[in-house]
């Protein structure tokens, strides 16, 4: 009896512990769960000794201490703070499903986080020795969008599209009151272009409140058709189209001890776009980078805060083609001085300005463009950043001395570094992968480089799926010089004396970088499982992505997907060039920017492409937003040839394979008209094309309805390209 029960469970371990292909489930999110590898949660120093992160059940806030050699111990325990909370705020029960990922370190003692009671939406500040809620802030539970001032003495937050305060007394105060078409302290303000994330600003000393006001009354209105009524109805959103009218935003100051508004005087025209916005240290005055509809000259401005006056032009940046700001000015501790973030010499780089509009030093680093700020060490002489090296496909942890502008690369292992160092810079927490590497975190003695290992994760994909394999690949651009990053992904059970086809995975936009020296190479589950399925996965960053310098990207200006397809192309003689990809059987699947791609590339080369799955597609830069689409092709009035060049309605005629178009109903970014214009064209030239739509879902399909997505494209792909 004993040796049949071992039998069976010997059969057993055999079956469940085989080597398997993914299931479209595992396919669409298990790098996020079943198939993630061992990692730290919200990883945050609390001091220059002691680091805090989640445990892996999410329900503890864990500590690991320079003291007792980095040994791991409870710090505090959700069902403390929800004792704390219960107790301290009457009227109210709180039930937190998981500790706060989102908590902050006000000071080595004080925790500040978020918490949701049964109405209302709080700001908590904890105070960990004695295990109480020291203070908090209240709002509605409808309230959005909460900026606590620096001291944590008052709050800013939004409801209705208007901004109300409060104070530590918990007395509130509404400071706008504005109808439809105006909103206020909104980080969707410029549809949240130009790095904006957020609407509202406290001066230091807490006293005013910068935010944003904009007006949109005069934005076409845009119906959104919602399907889940007996009667479908329209909701209205405001999209300004390429060359249309756009919205006209102002940033106002409100001052807490006299209740007044004033207006930051900005100037004409009123269609231009405020960005960059930074409180001077002293709060007296605030500064922002006033950029032109064109988007080529930008003006760093400085203004009176009391009264809104404009008080000097610091500097300008021009360009002929765009200048894209994407970070606020950071003022180093001095106060006296800030680093400016820009790409005006060919790469994302720290330039050290005084607030005269001096430039004290370039902070530039050879090739490398600067990615991730960090902090000033305590002493304000030095400060680090992640930084993009490896022609895109490595980040690297740098500091740079400000005095001197010495920059040393700290970390070197080639991959991926997210590291961040301690107060003092004597330790750095670093999180490394790369395609070998499925994650590894240590913290780092800055001084001896003594490294002690927190976690180092196994593949977790070892004894349970069995992946494909994946290459890294170098290919020219089409001009003949450019290095360009690629990834191929072999069938499962690869042969090379047999024919495969070939899905390629393309995005090829701005602000987007596929490629990468990371686990997985940056691929998505869904690309092996197309693998497995027995496909050639095939994706390269074109120029015009992400993660390179100005001139990479800027090679598509007015005339989107030109020379990425070009590029792209360049990838398709590598597939053919090699005996084991079927020439004839080459498909293409895209989203957003990537179903532009898709569209444009199954029109323009018909001989190459004869499958595609295009989701969200672009058809038509006219109908693009302004603050996106004229950066990259100018308006349509300046720019005909351009837009009639990357109009893939003008070439309906020239499809030939078979084309599954995809979109969302709800879709606000790429509206619905691209795909449903797109259709009748091919209805007008007696072409089929497929066709799907999502109704209740936006300009992604997420949640349990990706899956469905990701089923139906492998089913496409496997009925017409195998």
């Amino acid at each position: 009896m004993k040796k049949i029960t071992l039998f069976a469970f010997i059969i057993a371990s055999q079956f469940t512990f085989a080597q398997r292909n993914l299931t479209i489930e595992e396919a669409t999110s298990g790098s996020y769960t079943t198939f993630a590898p061992e990692n730290m949660v919200a990883p945050q120093w609390k001091d220059a000794k002691n680091l805090t992160y989640l445990d892996k059940t999410y329900q503890n806030l864990m500590s690991r201490n320079a003291s007792n050699n980095w040994s791991e111990s409870i710090l505090i325990s959700k069902s403390d703070l929800i004792d704390a909370l219960n107790g301290s705020i009457k009227d109210e029960q709180f039930k937190l499903r998981i500790f706060p990922y989102d908590y902050q370190w006000k000071d080595s003692n004080t925790l500040v986080f978020n918490a949701s009671g049964a109405e209302s939406n709080y700001v908590i500040t904890y105070d960990i020795p004695s295990k109480k809620v020291v203070s908090y802030f209240k709002m509605d539970g409808s309230g959005l969008n909460q900026v606590v001032s620096e001291k944590g003495d008052v709050m800013a937050w939004l409801k209705d599209n208007n901004i109300y305060i409060t104070d530590v007394t918990g007395k509130v105060t509404q400071i706008t009151n504005d109808a439809a078409g105006f909103l206020n302290g909104s980080d969707y303000t410029h549809r949240q272009e130009f790095g904006i994330d957020r609407g509202m600003w406290w001066n230091p000393t807490a006293n005013q409140l910068a935010f944003y006001k904009k007006n949109e009354t005069m934005v076409t209105d845009y119906p959104l058709v919602q399907f889940d009524t007996r009667i479908a109805e329209v909701k209205n959103t405001k999209y300004p189209m390429a060359g249309m009218k756009s919205e006209e935003v102002t940033l106002n100051v409100y001052d807490v001890n006299t209740g007044k508004t004033i207006t930051i005087q900005t100037g004409e025209p009123k269609e231009q776009y405020l960005t960059q916005i930074t409180w001077d240290p002293s709060g007296k005055y605030i500064y922002i980078g006033v950029l032109n509809r064109d988007q080529n000259h930008l003006k760093l401005n400085k203004y009176d805060a009391s009264n809104g006056k404009f008080v000097s032009t610091l500097f300008e940046e021009k360009s002929t083609k765009w200048v894209e700001p994407q970070n606020p000015l950071t003022f180093l501790p001095n106060g006296k001085q800030f680093l400016y973030q820009s790409q005006k010499d060919g790469y994302n780089q720290l330039y050290l300005y005084d607030t005269n509009g001096k430039l004290i030093k370039k902070l530039g680093y050879n090739n490398v463009v600067v990615k991730d700020l960090l902090d000033f060490d305590t002493k304000g002489n030095s400060v680090s950043y992640i930084g993009v090296t490896n022609n895109g496909l490595d980040r690297q942890l740098f500091t740079v001395d400000l005095k001197s502008g010495k920059t040393t690369q700290v970390t070197t292992g080639s991959g991926f570094h997210n590291a961040k160092f301690n107060d003092d810079k004597t330790f750095f927490y670093d999180q490394f992968s790369n395609i070998e590497t499925p994650n590894k975190i240590a913290i780092v003695d800055s001084k001896s480089k003594k490294e002690t290992t927190l976690v180092d994760s196994k593949n977790p994909y070892q004894g349970v799926a069995e992946l494909p394999t994946m290459e890294m690949v170098k290919i020219k651009a089409a001009d003949g010089k450019t290095d360009l990053n690629g990834r191929i992904i072999y069938p499962a059970n690869f042969d090379p004396n047999k024919k495969y086809p070939v899905m390629v995975y393309v995005y090829g936009g701005p602000h987007a970088q596929l490629v990468q020296n990371k686990w997985l190479g940056g691929a998505s589950l869904f690309d092996y499982y197309m693998a497995q399925q027995g496909f050639v996965v095939f994706t390269l960053d074109n120029r015009g992505s992400d993660a390179r310098d100005r001139d990479f990207v800027q090679v598509i200006h007015r005339n989107l997907g030109q020379n990425e397809m070009a590029d792209q192309m360049k990838g398709v003689e590598f597939l053919k060039s090699k005996s084991f990809v079927d020439a004839d059987k080459i498909g293409v699947y895209g989203w957003s920017y990537g179903g532009f791609m898709t569209t444009s590339l199954m029109l323009n080369y018909p001989e190459t492409f004869k499958v595609g799955v295009a989701g969200g597609p672009v058809i038509d830069w006219k109908w693009y937003e302004i603050m996106y689409g004229e950066r990259y092709m100018d308006t349509p009035q300046d720019n005909p040839e351009g837009y009639a060049l990357t109009n893939t309605l003008n070439k309906v005629n020239n499809l030939e394979g078979r084309l599954l178009m995809i979109h969302g109903a709800q879709d606000p970014v790429v509206v619905q008209q691209h795909s449903m214009e797109f259709i009748e064209a091919c209805i007008k030239a007696g072409k089929q094309v497929d066709y799907f739509l999502y109704p209740t879902h936006e300009h992604n399909v997420s949640g349990k309805d990706r899956i469905h997505l990701n089923a139906k494209i492998a089913d496409y792909f496997k009925l017409h390209l195998q």
